[in-house]
């Protein structure tokens, strides 16, 4: 690993173009009929995700070639090579395949560049609307180049807005919900990666995922929430998501 890699050089500018290059191709997609294919975990995949994973990659690996990718769409990376690693790419090129499926447009192109651990950098686009989220560290937050949270809610106890998932609710998140103490509780439901956005953006103040994950879900939506003073906690701790783990399954956990 070069020592020249730190997250100085690394222009937020150049991430968001590749973001967007592999949008145009995703839509290009979207807008016709096409192919599902199921991978053996039975999670869905389409030529989409395909593209977007080819365009992202290429375009990281050209403008920064020390620093190595781990992506959902990319063959398993052993553990005692990605261990010694400081700096690596987390992309899922399409996160929210099942809402792009059923064109509802709650899908996000998710690009993170993580740190010894930790989210330092993440881009989460939404091509059918167009929101750009990002954050760097020591940077602050922003949707479409607004500064993060554009919302503040003083009184959670007087009212809490949840925030679950439209295709993946768990019975435990659920259960979750349903004890949250406040007046009233509004419950959203949105796919993908735009959960953690919400939170981020202060439209909802709190995300549970008591149900599986994997990192590349979470990574980029992680970086902006973090700087947008939010975390994302590992449930029934104050320990926060960590990254490059032996096994790429995240813990249950909660954003708030």
């Amino acid at each position: 690993m070069s020592k020249t890699v730190t997250l100085e050089n690394i222009s937020l500018k150049d991430i968001k173009m590749i973001a967007l290059c592999a949008a145009d191709a995703v839509m290009q997609i979207y807008r016709q009929d096409f192919s599902v294919v199921y991978k053996e975990d039975n999670s869905p995949l389409t030529e989409a995700d395909i593209a977007s994973n080819e365009i992202i990659c290429n375009a990281l690996q050209k403008l920064y070639p020390t620093i190595p990718i781990l992506s959902e769409e990319n063959k398993a990376i052993d553990y005692k090579i990605r261990k010694s690693w400081q700096y690596y790419w987390c992309i899922d090129p399409i996160d929210g395949t099942k809402e792009f499926i059923k064109k509802n447009g709650e899908f996000t192109i998710n690009i993170a560049l993580i740190h010894k651990n930790k989210p330092v950098l993440g881009i989460v686009y939404a091509p059918v609307t167009g929101d750009m989220y990002s954050a760097k560290q020591g940077e602050g937050a922003y949707k479409n180049g607004q500064k993060l949270p554009l919302h503040v809610n003083s009184d959670t106890s007087k009212r809490l807005t949840v925030v679950a998932s439209r295709s993946h609710l768990s019975l435990e998140t659920q259960e979750f919900i349903d004890t949250l103490d406040a007046k009233e509780v509004i419950k959203l439901t949105k796919g993908s990666s735009l959960k953690l956005c919400m939170v981020a953006e202060g439209v909802a103040d709190i995300y549970p995922k008591l149900g599986p994950t994997m990192e590349w879900d979470t990574a980029a939506a992680d970086a902006i929430a973090r700087e947008a003073g939010k975390m994302t906690y590992q449930f029934n701790s104050d320990k926060g998501l960590m990254y490059n783990k032996q096994d790429l399954l995240n813990p249950w956990f909660v954003v708030k």
